[in-house]
């Protein structure tokens, strides 16, 4: 199974267009030695050929621009890309679908019944792209269930619900159920090598440790330093935990929590532009080097 990070940065990505926090000022200046970063979303495909997207970030355009295996082959209109899955209904995972409105074929969108119904009430998006072309909805249940992938023969998945809240446009936002958020367990069919996926990540679960322990790979939340890192570079009041991402440091933090199972490997994702860790110098750099865990990048692969 190979999978293309193209997009490794959280909302805004890095440097964000009108943010001076330490790491934006240092980027622009040349003071810290850090990678651009795009808004975060994957590709993951069980043979190069065939592609299903994790998410579609707002930056969709420009990264599928840079990965050659989706591009056109043979025909006047083609791509690589055989379906999209959304993990919620965050502007974030999913304003890239505009960009993909010319789709020369239905556009395939696997995601929740909660989130299918944010995306055509409280934030119209699929009504809107049905001017454009056809939305092939494939609802997937929250009953930790195996399901294929329509179209991607060779790769099936299972979702596992979170607790975190939907958007402030949802119509349940008050009214928090299983498919609001959820974290995805990809597996390549033949190898039955298996890919965890969870960029939001507010809350370390009981349900999900066997999943996450049993992984080949881990790709997670590594949103946050700290749980109070807004406040503290001036760029925001809500805390990580607020934002539905739990920080990797601290007793409690993802850094601890991760660096218990033994058999994945470990690769942070949707780092948020605030993060020390973007900084490839700094201490914070290290300590995840000392414990075995990788920061993802911007056109990062993976093979599983």
């Amino acid at each position: 199974m190979l999978v293309r990070i193209l997009g490794s940065g959280a909302g805004g990505g890095f440097p964000q267009w009108n943010c001076n926090c330490s790491n934006c000022a240092g980027y622009r200046q040349g003071t810290i030695r850090a990678h651009a970063r795009t808004q975060s979303s994957i590709a993951i495909s069980p043979d190069g050929s065939k592609w299903m997207l994790g998410n579609a970030s707002p930056d969709i355009r420009s990264q599928l621009a840079e990965f050659t295996a989706v591009h056109p082959r043979g025909a006047v209109r083609d791509c690589g890309i055989e379906a999209v899955v959304l993990i919620d209904s965050q502007l974030d995972h999913v304003t890239g679908l505009l960009s993909l409105r010319e789709s020369h074929k239905p556009l395939k969108v696997y995601c929740t019944e909660r989130t299918h119904e944010d995306l055509v009430s409280g934030f119209p998006l699929f009504s809107i792209l049905e001017h454009y072309c056809r939305i092939d909805w494939q609802p997937v249940p929250v009953d930790e269930t195996w399901m294929a992938l329509d179209g991607i023969g060779g790769l099936s998945l299972v979702a596992i619900p979170l607790t975190s809240k939907p958007p402030p446009y949802s119509p349940h936002r008050q009214n928090t159920r299983p498919g609001d958020n959820i974290a995805l367990l990809v597996k390549d069919d033949e190898s039955g090598r298996t890919l965890f996926f969870a960029p939001g990540l507010g809350l370390m679960e009981q349900h999900l440790e066997a999943w996450m322990s049993d992984a080949d790979c881990l790709l997670v939340d590594g949103t946050f330093w700290t749980d109070d890192e807004m406040q503290r570079q001036g760029a925001g009041q809500k805390r990580a935990t607020e934002m539905g991402h739990l920080a990797l440091s601290g007793p409690d933090g993802l850094i601890e929590q991760i660096s218990r199972f033994s058999k994945p490997r470990k690769v942070l994702i949707h780092i948020n532009n605030t993060n020390p860790i973007l900084d490839e110098d700094s201490p914070q750099r290290s300590l995840l080097a000392d414990k075995g865990i990788e920061v993802s990048f911007d056109g990062m692969e993976i093979e599983i």
